[in-house]
């Protein structure tokens, strides 16, 4: 699963790289503890027309009565996305990418601790998470989507965020057309690097550039 990311770089540059126009309401960069409820920065297509825009990370269901009317929702499961009544809509007709640099996975120390992973692309690009997202009142929320652990987990979690290659964005985004189910798979062995990180960032208040330096030996 996906609890906490990074976005370190540029808004312009995400908005190059995906090929989207920018909102003016994108939260600032770099950010190196993205916490659910917080802004986060959502590639969306309109007919081919891409835009990277704000949305709100705890996807909020069109029955909910106020954002804390249920449990907060920030991943949704690909196995069960499709048949969801939370989701399935969503995932037919309002699928988007959140761009991140990076995402946090936890183990359980010997003493019952949290110790933090920090998980990287190999190639060193950003990555685009698979998302669903939903217009609640005047704003909107999204819910990155959650598949079977990849190799590159290396134990720590049995999900993972679905990540896409390039390849797969307009699929996805549904500008190329049916299938994008044929996207939910584990990450191939070898995409996935990790280092472990100090437990500050255990502290959702917790922010800077050291939270995703490897941690001395």
């Amino acid at each position: 699963m996906c609890g906490r990311f990074s976005l370190t770089q540029p808004k312009e540059a995400m908005a190059a790289l995906f090929r989207a126009v920018p909102g003016n309401d994108l939260p600032p960069v770099p950010r190196y503890n993205i916490c659910p409820t917080q802004p986060v920065a959502v590639v969306t297509s309109d007919n081919g027309a891409r835009r990277l825009r704000a949305m709100r990370w705890g996807f909020l269901p069109a029955w909910y009565k106020s954002p804390t009317d249920g449990p907060l929702i920030i991943n949704a499961r690909s196995d069960t996305i499709a048949s969801k009544p939370a989701f399935r809509e969503a995932v037919r007709t309002r699928r988007c990418i959140v761009p991140a640099s990076g995402f946090y996975e936890w183990e359980t120390g010997p003493d019952g601790a949290k110790l933090p992973w920090y998980f990287t692309r190999v190639d060193g690009q950003p990555m685009a998470l698979a998302a669903i997202w939903q217009r609640w009142g005047d704003q909107d929320s999204v819910a990155i989507v959650s598949t079977d652990a990849g190799p590159g987990m290396q134990g720590l979690h049995h999900r993972e965020a679905l990540m896409l290659e390039v390849p797969d964005w307009p699929l996805w985004l549904g500008e190329a057309g049916h299938g994008a189910a044929l996207l939910m798979k584990p990450s191939a062995p070898g995409l996935l690097q990790c280092h472990r990180v100090d437990r500050r960032v255990n502290s959702n208040r917790a922010e800077g550039p050291d939270l995703i330096m490897p941690l001395a030996a």
